[in-house]
């Protein structure tokens, strides 16, 4: 009985660990992620069921007193995608305003420091027009070296899955925010 309660007792402990990693993860991410304030330039690349490429743009900048970070994503001058990242009590969350016309919101659901990775997972989506209508399900960004990231959409229409992979370095050593 006491082996029991001892093995109980260590696996709460263990999960309390856990739970504050993922804490102190969301918060350090965050930071990275606020950290990227200013201009950025590089491509843009689908795989799967979508195959496209060309240049893509992106501008980082804090809002609310820095308590958001926004992302948007530009090619020839347009604004195709805006993401805003922001803290939900211990929670990274990210809401994307699509050029779909619709915006999934996703909630950070993996982080590798070591890798310099976050992954984000599918909560839910505001104006979708049918549940199999094109969008975003699932997003990761890759802080890969200092000056350099890549993000990764993961995009669903019907049962077709497309991968838009954004690789970008810093264009200046300007900050915006």
């Amino acid at each position: 009985m006491k082996r029991a309660a001892f093995l109980l007792a260590a696996a709460c402990l263990s999960l309390l660990r856990v739970a504050d990693g993922e804490v102190q993860g969301g918060a350090k991410m965050f930071e990275r992620l606020r950290a990227l304030a200013g201009e950025w330039e590089g491509s843009v690349e689908w795989s799967g069921a979508r195959s496209d490429k060309g240049k893509m743009n992106a501008t980082y900048y804090l809002t609310g007193a820095g308590s958001s970070v926004v992302e948007n994503l530009t090619a020839n001058g347009t604004t195709l995608m805006t993401s805003v990242y922001h803290l939900d009590g211990e929670d990274l969350r990210m809401t994307h305003f699509c050029a779909a016309q619709n915006q999934p919101r996703l909630k950070a659901t993996r982080f590798d420091d070591a890798k310099g990775t976050i992954e984000f997972s599918f909560v839910d989506i505001t104006n979708l027009p049918l549940p199999g209508a094109p969008h975003v399900e699932g997003f990761m960004i890759h802080f890969v070296e200092p000056g350099q990231i890549a993000l990764t959409f993961t995009f669903v229409s019907g049962r077709e899955r497309s991968y838009e992979r954004i690789e970008l370095r810093r264009a200046s050593s300007k900050r915006v925010g």
